[in-house]
Formats: C-alpha cells, sequence, structure tokens
C-alpha cells in the first residue's frame, strides 16, 4: 500500500486539506535541486510506510507549485507542515534525523486524535 502521493496546485484542497480531516498529512514541500530534501525525502517516504496509514505523506514540488509554497509563506527547503483537521497543526524546516520524525509524527497522530483545532502543544 502506498501512503505517500504528489500533491500539485489543482488537488491541493483534496489531498491535503480535506483528507486531513480523516489522518493527518504531512505536506513535504521540496525542490529538485535542493541537497537537503534529497535526505530528508526518502526518510519521510520510509516513515509513511512504516506508520502504514497512521499519517500520509503530500509531496509537493516547489519549483512546479510555487502557489502552494506562497501560501504557506515557506522561506526554505525543505519545509514540512503538519495538518490534522484541515488547519496547519505544525511545521519544521530542513533535514532533521529521524528521531525528531518520529518524535514530530507522534506528536502530529496524538494530537489529530484528541483535538479538534489548534496547534500541538510544544514539547
Amino acid at each position: 500500500m502506498n501512503y505517500s502521493y504528489d500533491v500539485e496546485e489543482a488537488n491541493f484542497d483534496e489531498l491535503v486539506v480535506a483528507h486531513s480531516h480523516k489522518v493527518p498529512v504531512l505536506l513535504d514541500i521540496g525542490a529538485d535541486w535542493c541537497s537537503p530534501c534529497h535526505v530528508l525525502g526518502p526518510m519521510l517516504e520510509k516513515l509513511s510506510r512504516e506508520y502504514a496509514g497512521k499519517f500520509v505523506l503530500a509531496k509537493v514540488d516547489a519549483d512546479e507549485n510555487m502557489r502552494i509554497a506562497g501560501r504557506h509563506k515557506v522561506r526554505g527547503f525543505p519545509t514540512v507542515i503538519a495538518y490534522s483537521r484541515g488547519q496547519e497543526a505544525d511545521r519544521f524546516h530542513s533535514a532533521q534525523p529521524e528521531h525528531f520524525l518520529r518524535r514530530f509524527i507522534d506528536k502530529l497522530i496524538e494530537h489529530h486524535g484528541t483535538s479538534s483545532a489548534g496547534n500541538m502543544p510544544a514539547d
């Protein structure tokens, strides 16, 4: 089963915002020329398979979808934005180690199950 997919402007609202009402969505905004994106992307893909549907990974090529990056006020790549129940819940920038990603994802899943809106609590 595939727990990640590519997103573009035309299907963003359906595949990210609407879908995040069912399950948390990690929006990975990156670019082909971005070296940290090539480090982070495979780790997020691996975790999306490992978590097996507890969240989905939505990948955006910022060069092809500049409006999505602009809409989210992205200042650097990669930027990962957590969506839960139709709203941004949290975000981080740059490549991060796997233990950080697991903690971020676990916090998102917990937030999605216990909250109807708002930002995730800080560590």
